[in-house]
């Protein structure tokens, strides 16, 4: 979506939770008191998991979700008069409280034309005093619905039925921020409210009732980490809870997005429901939005979970042919929901827990000699005496433990492996569909066609390769097969403020994972870690054919030169068109990613699996796009279009060099790389004997760097694959204009503004003109360290030597010298314009700071203040 300069610096968009989670089952089956009050008991206790509001009552959100409590809902339906038949079906509903019956209506509405009937309806007591003064100001109303099945629909049936009417009426009703259904369903029935945990009971007299009680209960207590507690977002949601953080939840909006076009199910349609999986609000909402898609859709739970949040299987030593093929299977057509995640779950066959691959959020269970079971983020919330207790232990890494309500049975992980095994010949088909590009482990033609010199040299100036660059970042990647380290810090402007021509790849800020998330460490864990690719259209994932399993496989997105002309030489991909990233200098840079996403659309609509995007053959009369704008509005047209998971996104190009440029690639949605220049150049300093003579294969070397970069960059966020990497846009902008943000990088974050096209395209032109010139050289760079004629640094030898100078004399006259040399310097950091604003409004020689006419119509640079100067030598005063 198209993202402006935000008011404030809060986003919905990065709404997390860290809160604790339970589960208690009665594996035999048998509904009781005794399982609700344990549940309640151990969600008391996990009050340190959440805030209170400093009234001292009102908390972040807690709630409980049972599974057929149907005496008790029977007795609420009595006692309000309401009448129900054998089958029945219960919904909460969070209406405005000071609203009419309108969204009541609505949902009416889609129930019947799903063909089932309204029962009734029952308003629902809340105690205000209970929620505390913040909770109760945003109280909203809450009433029951009952609802009944046509008498020709079965069990499966009324569930669907009841899904669709309420995410249609959730559709048409999206503007309501009131109108909230907490659930709707035959098998559940979810309680939740912005309270603290002890005092859910008296939030709703409901719970009170004698009557209550059920065979398993799942009870969730809300941290809501640097965001604004809701009723709306406390869990249990319709189907799961979770503990921890879904990292890579941009890329999973986005891909769910573009799979609207291909997920089909005979079970149930899913054209007219809505976006499948909220694009804003918390990550942990969204996923249970993902969720009750594939259950709708024909998974089961079980499967399900092991789809949206699978295991490290490649790692793991010893695992079954056939549980490994499940798991391949569907990753060709999903990327993992990655990120600390402890998730409870309950739907009408099974109540389930689970760890994420990593394992960074605890989950302990114990099960008695009565045949309860309890699972929750901690030891100490069931008081069971030791000598009841059987078995107990901690979910492991990518471990799943289930009770199976029909069957009336627990399933540890092998059990559950062992059904998801048995699904299909998942090996069968994967043997005869899935390619693996050959790789040889001495590739001697790191560039089979190597450049002469004065042309790579032009080649080098037109892209913004540096000397620097060429000696500092890719000789050393090549020796060390890691990133070169530095200790110095960066006192370089920002590429926004620069004098010179910075990459497009410096204006994009990495970003860190947040709340509670340790970054993972990429050498420990690179068990868990991949950066295993596929390539290939993805599959409806409800249809189990052997068709579906037709991939390629390569263990890394940054192809090596055989890599890529084996995959361009596979059949499928034979006679795929290349997409030249060039344009004529008079038809302007937007009006040419604009052209070549219609371009682009075209060739996907007309069966190109494989989007082939090449700057490897510039000409003097035309200019280069870069390749993240042409691949960031790409991606983002086609996800628009509907049309991204039909093909992939393969980029021959010269402008990454380096791991974090690479990753940009990535973020904004390539599916793999071929650094073109960055192996011309690396050939030409073997050549020349610069990169040391035991490097037999230089371009492996490269990429070792490379990928140990990109593990790193991962593992920043907590991410451990780059299926869930691809895609996410986790960066945020620092110097793009909104217009560039809205077509090439939309929905990223972006709070200053800056370039625009016609300041991209300028500095283009500007490199052009020197690449063209054979007369010029390479830029010298600088951003490393200082260099005369390179990149600014504020700690610049005169800035230096005059400081040194003034402390050993202590003349007055060197201090000035010194403090000239501050004053005047060009801005660097944003705090530096902010400062000299302000200074300028409370300065009385405000005229001499004041910015003249040609410095503020000019386009370079974005900082108003970089290229002004006071007309005479004063210093700003204090802030």
């Amino acid at each position: 979506m198209a993202r402006g300069v935000p008011a404030t610096l809060y986003d919905a968009a990065f709404e997390h939770d860290s809160c604790g989670f339970g589960l208690v089952a009665q594996i035999d089956g048998r509904a009781s008191a005794w399982v609700v009050d344990t549940a309640f008991d151990a969600l008391a206790k996990l009050s340190h998991r959440g805030g209170v509001n400093a009234d001292g009552v009102s908390g972040d959100g807690c709630g409980v979700l049972f599974h057929r409590p149907l005496v008790w809902l029977k007795a609420l339906a009595d006692e309000a008069g309401i009448a129900l038949g054998e089958r029945y079906a219960a919904g909460l509903v969070f209406l405005d409280p000071q609203g009419d019956d309108a969204a009541a209506s609505t949902l009416e509405q889609y129930v019947h034309e799903e063909g089932l009937r309204i029962a009734g309806w029952r308003d629902v007591a809340v105690n205000a005093e209970a929620c505390g003064p913040l909770a109760a100001a945003a109280r909203p109303r809450v009433r029951q619905v009952f609802v009944e099945p046509a008498d020709a629909m079965d069990d499966a049936r009324f569930e669907r039925a009841l899904f669709r009417a309420r995410r249609r009426a959730e559709t048409v009703l999206a503007a309501d921020p009131h109108f909230y259904v907490v659930t709707l369903s035959a098998e559940v029935v979810g309680y939740k409210a912005m309270a603290a945990p002890g005092r859910l009971r008296e939030v709703f007299a409901d719970l009170a009732h004698p009557a209550l009680g059920a065979d398993a209960v799942v009870f969730h207590q809300r941290f809501s980490t640097n965001t604004t507690p809701q009723w709306r977002l406390a869990q249990p949601f319709r189907l799961l809870a979770h503990n921890g953080e879904i990292n890579t939840i941009r890329a999973n909006r986005r891909w769910m997005q573009s799979r609207e076009s291909i997920l089909h199910s005979e079970l149930v349609d899913l054209s007219d429901i809505g976006p499948l999986v909220r694009q804003t609000g918390s990550d942990s909402e969204s996923l249970d939005n993902a969720l009750e898609v594939l259950l709708a859709g024909g998974l089961d739970l079980i499967a399900a979970m092991r789809v949206l949040v699978p295991p490290a299987f490649a790692a793991r030593e010893g695992i079954d042919e056939d549980l490994a093929a499940f798991y391949e299977y569907y990753a060709l057509h999903s990327e993992p929901w990655d990120g600390p995640a402890g998730l409870v779950m309950c739907d009408g066959h099974y109540a389930a827990c689970t760890l994420d691959r990593n394992g960074l959020r605890p989950a302990r269970w114990a099960l008695s000699a009565d045949n309860h079971l309890i699972v929750a983020s901690e030891a100490g919330l069931w008081d069971v005496p030791s000598s009841q207790v059987v078995a107990k232990g901690r979910l492991a890494p990518g471990e799943m433990i289930a009770v199976d309500l029909k069957a009336h049975r627990l399933l540890r992980d092998a059990d559950i492996d062992d059904i998801n095994r048995r699904r299909a010949p998942f090996r069968d088909w994967l043997r005869a569909g899935v390619s693996y590009l050959e790789s040889d482990l001495i590739d001697p033609s790191l560039a089979a066609e190597p450049l002469p010199q004065d042309e790579l040299r032009r080649y080098q100036k037109l892209y913004g390769l540096s000397r620097e660059e060429r000696e500092t970042v890719l000789k050393v990647m090549v020796e060390l097969e890691q990133e070169a380290t530095g200790s110095m810090g960066d006192d370089t402007p920002i590429a926004a403020m620069s004098r010179q021509v910075r990459p497009l790849f410096d204006r994009f800020r990495q970003a860190f994972a947040q709340v509670t998330n340790p970054p993972i460490d990429p050498l420990r864990e690179k068990l868990v870690m991949s950066l295993v690719t596929q390539i290939g259209p993805e599959a409806n994932v409800f249809d189990l054919a052997p068709e579906n399993a037709r991939q390629i496989l390569i263990n890394s997105p940054v192809l090596s030169q055989r890599k890529l002309r084996q995959l361009l030489a596979l059949p499928q991909i034979v006679g795929t068109p290349r997409f030249d990233l060039v344009y004529a200098p008079e038809e302007g840079l937007e009006a040419a990613i604009r052209r070549l996403c219609r371009e682009v659309e075209k060739a996907v609509r007309e069966g190109c699996q494989l989007v082939f995007l090449s700057d490897r053959y510039p000409h003097q009369d035309l200019l280069p796009i870069h390749s993240l704008l042409a691949v960031g509005a790409v991606h983002a047209h086609l996800i628009d279009q509907a049309l991204r998971c039909q093909c992939n996104i393969l980029v021959e190009t010269a402008t990454p060099r380096d791991p974090h440029q690479f990753a940009c690639l990535l973020g904004f949605g390539a599916t793999a790389i071929y650094p073109w220049l960055a192996y011309q150049s690396l050939f030409e300093l073997g050549r020349e004997g610069h990169i040391a003579s035991d490097r037999f294969e230089i371009g492996r070397s490269y990429r070792r760097g490379v990928r140990k970069g990109l593990m790193k960059i991962l593992s920043k966020m907590g991410i451990s694959t780059v299926a869930g990497y691809r895609g996410a846009q986790l960066f945020e902008i620092v110097g793009l204009a909104p217009e560039v943000v809205e077509l090439c990088f939309p929905g990223t974050p972006s709070r200053i503004g800056g370039a625009s096209f016609a300041d991209l395209e300028h500095d283009q032109r500007l490199l052009a003109a020197e690449a063209w010139s054979d007369a010029l050289p390479l830029r010298a760079g600088g951003l490393y360290k200082f260099v005369y004629g390179g990149e600014y640094h504020m700690y610049n030898p005169d800035v230096i030597a005059s400081l040194q100078k003034a402390v050993r004399t202590g003349n007055t006259g060197d201090y000035r010298a010194y403090a000239n040399f501050v004053d005047r310097r060009p801005p660097s950091a944003l705090r530096t314009c902010s400062r000299r604003a302000r200074c300028a409004r409370r300065c009385r020689w405000t005229r001499w700071n004041r910015p003249t006419a040609s410095c503020a119509a000019s386009t370079r640079p974005a900082c108003r203040w970089a290229r002004c100067r006071p007309k005479r030598t004063r210093h700003w005063p204090s802030p």
